[in-house]
């Protein structure tokens, strides 16, 4: 399931690959039948996630209460899906989308810009890496995470949610 070669070119007529955020891949490992018919209909192949996200189903899975029933889940999922890594195309990405929120929703003094945080203005550190990864491969991110929709008020950024 998921088997996805990163070298092989998109097929004739795809636009873009999807990288799947923590909820969209929670929704697949559980078996949430709508996003399992949504992925059958896309074609699994186009179907990927990021290192990231890779830590947060393993962070959640140890510490959920059926820790190792949730680990060997998350562990099979992830053997056979696409994995997007970070490399420093995609840190200096992050680190000038991360400049560029914080100019544009942070204080205007610089004084106080500063020490502004990203998540003192609504976006999660991990879902920003996760957009820098979007950013480098020209992926479709796919997420109920309402935070990619207040990075697209400063940068073009391709995003979906499927629940």
């Amino acid at each position: 399931m998921f088997a996805l070669s990163l070298r092989i070119p998109l097929p004739i007529g795809v636009l873009s690959l999807y990288l799947f955020d923590t909820n969209h891949c929670s929704a697949i490992i559980f078996g949430n039948l709508d996003i399992l018919r949504r992925v059958t209909k896309v074609g699994e192949s186009l179907i990927t996630t990021s290192v990231i996200t890779r830590g947060e189903l393993i962070f959640m899975a140890q510490n959920s209460e059926q820790r190792s029933a949730n680990l060997a889940r998350v562990k099979e999922f992830l053997k056979d899906i696409g994995l997007y890594f970070v490399d420093e195309e995609t840190a200096d990405i992050y680190g000038e989308f991360k400049a560029d929120i914080i100019a544009h929703f942070g204080p205007k003094e610089r004084n106080k810009r500063r020490k502004t945080t990203i998540e003192q203005l609504g976006i999660s550190d991990n879902d920003l890496w996760i957009a820098a990864i979007a950013l480098r491969h020209h992926l479709t991110i796919v997420s109920q995470d309402s935070d990619f929709e207040r990075m697209r008020q400063v940068r073009e950024l391709a995003w979906e949610f499927w629940l």
